[in-house]
Formats: C-alpha cells, structure tokens, sequence
C-alpha cells in the first residue's frame, strides 16, 4: 500500500459496521479561514476544539479527517476506557506523579461520561471493570508488576486464580488474573460519534479530508487539502503516528498495525458457557498479549498482532485470531468472524509521548501508545489550554517524553528483532 499522510484501510471498521448509517459531514471543497486548524477528529482532536472554544469562544475552529468519524482509527480500537494509568505508565516507585496522573485521566472521563450523556447515542458505555490475566511466566511476571502499583496506589482490586476466573469469563487458558474497577467498556465506533456530536458552535467538522502537507505562512499557517486550503492562525496536529508523514515527529513515532476480529452475535449454550458476566474485557498482561471482550449483545472480540508501518493481508490474520481465540475457548472449534479489520496505532520507543508547541503556533500531540481514549482526551484538553497561554502540568514528566529513533532501515531491524524476542518471551500470552 502506498503511504500517504493518511491511514488508508483495507478493511472497514467491524464496529462501526454494526451501526446504522450516518450521513458524514461534507468535505472540505473551498479555501477557509479561521483562527485554529486541526487535523485529526479523534479523542483529542474533539476534545481539543472543544475546550479552544471554551477558552475563546468567538475563535472559528476547522476540524479535518481524512475519514468518516467512526471509521477512523479512534471506531477500531477495543473500547477499553481505562480510568487510571495504563499497566505500561504504571510504576509502583512513583506513587507521586503516578497519583496526578490517575487524577488527571479521572477528570478527562468525567468529560467523557457527560458529553455521552447529552448526546443521547448509546454507545455501550457502562463501568464493568476490566480483568488483566496471565498464562506464563512473562505474563506472570507483568501482572504482578501491576498488582503492586494498584496495591502501592490504594485502588481496589480482585485477585483472581484460574478457578476463580473462569467462572467469571469461561476459560481455562489463564494461570492467575486480577479484576479492576477503573475501566469502563463502550463500543468505540459509536462513542467517538457521541462525543462529535457535542462539538460546539463555531467548530467546523470536514470529513473525509486529509491533509496532504502544511506550511507556514508568515505568523499563521496553512493545511492543503485535496480540494482546498485553509489558512489559520494556530495549527494543532492530533493525527497520532501520522504527524510524522506531515514532517512532525519522524525521529520518534511509528505507526504499528494491530488487528480484531469479532464474531456474529454467538447461541445461547455458547455465551452461557463463557462466563457469568453479561459484558467482560481481558487486558493481557504482557505488551503482546491478546485482548479479548465479550460484548452485551453477545458477541466475542479478540486483538491481536502487531505489524510494523503497513497493514498486513486479512486472509492471514483471520487464521491467527481464529487460532487465539480457540486456545481461550476451545467450546468454539471453529469460530468465524463477522469482521476483521485493522488499526494504526502511533508508538514510542519509550512510551513516552510527542506533545506541546513545536514551532510558534503549531501543538502536537501524538504518540499515545495504545491509551488513546481517556489519555488522548485529556492531553487533547490540556493542548488547547496550553495554546491559550495557561498553566498546565508538565506533561513530559507525567507522561514521558517520546525519546528518539534510529532512521531506517535500522528502525525496521530493530523492531523485528525486538518484537521477535517479545514474542518468543510472551508467546504463551497470544
């Protein structure tokens, strides 16, 4: 597939396939002025424009995608919507900043769970709590490396053995696991179209524009599109891994590939023999594990794989997720997709993300390492107070400063030698 600055996906989004049709905002087709441009209507691109406005209501604001909302990358991910820190940020030796962390990404879901609420969408939201599992010893060790941050934090948790654990989600496959309250599940398509919704006036959304290339045009900035310009004063890329493909970020972000596939609506004696929750989401332990979710209208979803800045062919992932989730529920046998489909996510060597004001006039954010919902939501929010000239918190010492990247060809060599070696550490866990 040719790179563009855009992701361009072979396969449409399974969740949002699930919902009724919606008629997408127009494209932009002329030249456009106005105060603030962005580019990338996700988490944080919304969330961005939304508190612009509220900074300066009488600022025009330009939301582009080069998609459909629910489409794009922010309709494929799992729908975990994780109200402390993800297992990767989570350091039981910096209880401190780990603290304001966890209380910024609580009042990023506050924001969430309201603009939900106006919006009148169902989309699923509800707080079950998310399990986290282990079926070796990379995974073992991972899980209770997270069980001591929770236990250092003083947030509640379940310790759960194999027993115990099945019960709650029907399989065997798992050695050791442990249950968190902090998380809610949602159907991803239809939440990322619940919070556009509540985009207030004076935000104008284009969808299915990218943008090919931008430039600075004296103290402002200009974004070319396929059928037209637009000129502002302020620039804020929240496109993820493709800012590097607008020039921004290329010695620190890549864009990996990771799959799902989930099944139709599954008979009563199956979905009476996976567990006795009604809606349940497994986090793996290791960075390469599966996620797995069983929906409330009975389906079952399983994420995994990753592929490194292309994606890979369907056929051959289809065969791999059918094989992972047979291994976790062998009542299965041959389990078919209704939909398997693909998505970019914008990774860091270190974890750490690309954020703040890059040049005069253009803010960043990028990088979210597969916390894009409630963290992307909350640096969304604090990018456009920054923009403002407000104080906000030291984000690279919160979060972590994306670090930087080998060139290619020795980027591509180096992961395929460390996600082999990960893979062969965490194999028990796919």
């Amino acid at each position: 597939m040719k790179k563009t600055s855009f992701p361009q996906y072979s396969q449409a989004s399974g969740w949002n396939k699930l919902l009724p049709a919606r008629r997408p905002n127009p494209s932009l087709d002329v030249d456009y002025n106005c105060e603030l441009t962005i580019v990338g209507a996700g988490y944080t691109g919304i969330s961005a424009a939304k508190r612009w406005r509220q900074l300066a209501p009488d600022d025009e604001i330009v939301i582009i995608d080069s998609s459909e909302i629910g489409e794009g990358n922010p309709g494929r991910n799992s729908g975990f919507v994780l109200e402390i820190a993800l297992a990767n940020d989570a350091d039981p030796a910096q209880m401190k900043r780990m603290s304001e962390c966890n209380q910024l990404i609580a009042g990023a879901m506050e924001d969430i769970a309201r603009d939900v609420k106006l919006s009148n969408i169902d989309c699923q939201l509800d707080r079950t709590g998310t399990y986290r599992a282990a079926a070796g010893e990379a995974g073992m060790k991972a899980l209770m490396q997270y069980r001591n941050f929770l236990e250092a934090a003083e947030l509640p948790f379940e310790d759960l053995d194999k027993d115990a654990l099945s019960k709650k989600i029907g399989t065997r496959f798992y050695r050791q696991g442990l249950y968190s309250p902090h998380c809610y599940l949602a159907q991803p398509a239809s939440l990322i179209k619940a919070l556009a919704s509540q985009l207030p006036e004076g935000v104008r959304l284009f969808e299915n524009t990218g943008a090919l290339r931008f430039q600075q045009d004296g103290d402002g900035w200009i974004v070319e599109t396929r059928n037209g310009l637009i000129r502002s004063k302020k620039l804020i890329l929240a496109n993820n891994a493709f800012a590097k493909e607008l020039g921004v970020g290329k010695s620190r972000l890549v864009a990996m590939y990771t799959y799902a596939g989930i099944t139709p609506v599954l008979g009563n004696d199956v979905l009476q023999s996976l567990g006795s929750d009604s809606s349940w989401g497994i986090l793996p332990s290791h960075r390469l594990g599966s996620t797995l979710r069983k929906t409330v209208d009975g389906r079952l979803l399983v994420r995994s794989f990753y592929g490194y800045e292309k994606e890979s062919r369907s056929s051959e992932i289809e065969k791999e997720l059918s094989r992972n989730l047979t291994r976790r529920f062998p009542q299965l046998e041959s389990p078919e997709f209704e939909s398997v489909w693909g998505g970019a996510v914008g990774f860091t060597l270190n974890g750490g993300g690309l954020w703040g004001e890059v040049k005069p006039g253009l803010f960043v954010s990028a990088g979210c390492n597969g916390g894009g919902i409630v963290k992307g939501t909350l640096l969304g929010k604090l990018l456009a107070e920054k923009a403002n000239g407000n104080e906000v918190p030291n984000i690279d010492t919160l979060f972590g400063k994306a670090s930087w990247m080998p060139p290619e060809p020795f980027r591509a060599i180096g992961f395929k030698l460390a996600s082999s070696w990960e893979r062969y550490r965490g194999k028990a866990e796919l």
